[in-house]
């Protein structure tokens, strides 16, 4: 299992769900957004899916606290809906591997690869705000 290649799927899920998602048909959107990342990666296995669920239903499940955490970590003057919707996510899946995956995951890389997937998917500033922000989140 490339534990990077499942973080980057949850991300994408995430991601689409940001913008496709009716509360009412919750389960639903859930499931098809995590099989999509399955139908685009065939380098994702079985150990995979197991992971990009549990992340992306279980970040989904916790997204009030998960966002308190991120809005309570930001400058004066900023709110969530703010942030690029790449960065929000970015966020809220570190914040939720940090913050609710049992047995903790080191928060170094969780950090680290939130960054890479910053550098990837978001604009030049992006790296240094999500690190910005998970540094002082992880304290």
């Amino acid at each position: 299992m490339s534990r990077k290649l499942a973080r980057e799927a949850a991300f994408k899920a995430l991601f689409q769900l940001d913008f496709n998602f009716e509360e009412v048909r919750r389960e639903a959107c859930e499931d098809s957004a995590i099989e999509t990342m399955f139908d685009d990666n065939p380098k994702l296995t079985k150990k995979d899916f197991g992971y990009i669920e549990s992340s992306v239903k279980g970040t989904r499940a916790r997204l009030e606290e998960i966002d308190a955490i991120i809005a309570a970590n930001l400058k004066e003057g900023w709110q969530l809906n703010r942030i690029m919707a790449a960065d929000r996510n970015i966020l809220r899946l570190a914040v939720y591997e940090m913050k609710f995956v049992e047995p903790a995951l080191a928060k170094n890389i969780i950090i680290n690869e939130a960054v890479e997937l910053a550098k990837r998917y978001g604009t030049d500033d992006s790296s240094k705000f999500v690190n910005g922000i998970l540094e002082s989140i992880s304290k």
